[in-house]
């Protein structure tokens, strides 16, 4: 499971104190375009004083942070597969547990009272059981809250997927098939197959998407951006001489798509889609 965005910088709870309610507004006057989604996930988080949470795919700890400071009182954990962004996160919050472990295989010891995962489980397959496994985890009465990239429709992603069947010479595929199959896959369901998913052993399902009309600057911002999240699975499968063809390839498709404006920056639409389930029982006990 990739990392997702959770890696972005760390804007240091921009000026918050421990006497300060929480205020979204105040960090998002600090905020990039990544973490702007996390912050309006976690506004819609409907707890007041939940004990024990876990941030899945917690990367650097970045957002685990800022749900830290948010609920005081409360135990919070971050997860993560990769030893060197635990690594990170423990040395800018040692106060925070942090568990290596892949989201698929992992369970809490203690029912959580909120599981929250900010752009990360996109990258883990099969989630017709994986949500409502992760929703049977959390105590009655708490939340899954979920926030993953609807990018697979966004031109980017479509050229992503059109460069590597036809971006080589004369036309020719780059990459292996099963890579080329890979990239085609649909990470993330519509909305309405998560209601379906959740509803059952919900009280509420609050689920919504937003678009963010994101202003980018910069030297190709758009292959910049898709860099870190959403291309990375073609880059690490393909082999030097072939990644530099489709480098070179996209970026010439990107600069078609998204025009730089005459004032010096970049449009870009980005999709995404918001799940808050408040747990209507312990389902645990009857699955």
């Amino acid at each position: 499971m990739a990392l997702g965005e959770n890696t972005v910088s760390d804007h240091k709870y921009c000026g918050q104190d421990d006497s300060d309610p929480w205020n979204p507004k105040q960090y998002l006057r600090f905020s990039d375009h990544r973490l702007r989604p996390a912050i309006e996930l976690l506004e819609h988080v409907p707890l007041e004083s939940p004990k024990l949470i876990f941030d899945l795919g917690c990367g650097t700890g970045n957002v685990t942070r800022i749900v830290a400071e948010r609920w005081h009182s409360a135990r919070v954990y971050g997860v993560d597969n990769s030893k060197d962004m635990l690594q990170k996160a423990r040395n800018e919050a040692a106060e925070i547990q942090w568990i290596e472990a892949d989201i698929e295989n992992w369970t809490p010891d203690e029912a959580p009272d909120l599981i929250f995962s900010n752009a990360a489980l996109h990258w883990v397959e099969r989630h017709q059981d994986l949500f409502p496994r992760l929703a049977g985890l959390v105590n009655r009465g708490g939340c899954l809250a979920v926030q993953m990239p609807l990018s697979w429709d966004a031109t980017s992603h479509r050229l992503m997927r059109e460069t590597l069947a036809d971006g080589g010479a004369a036309g020719r595929p780059l990459g292996t098939a099963v890579l080329r199959a890979a990239v085609a896959r649909r990470w993330v369901e519509d909305a309405e197959f998560y209601y379906d998913l959740l509803a059952g052993d919900a009280r509420s399902v609050d689920i919504w998407e937003t678009e963010y009309l994101q202003v980018l600057e910069g030297t190709d911002p758009i292959l910049e951006w898709v860099k870190g999240t959403g291309l990375r699975p073609i880059l690490n499968g393909l082999e030097d001489d072939e990644r530099d063809i489709f480098m070179t390839e996209y970026r010439g498709r990107l600069r078609d798509a998204y025009p730089i404006k005459p004032n010096g920056y970049t449009l870009y639409p980005f999709r995404r889609l918001f799940i808050v389930a408040r747990v209507l029982s312990d389902t645990r006990d009857s699955r």
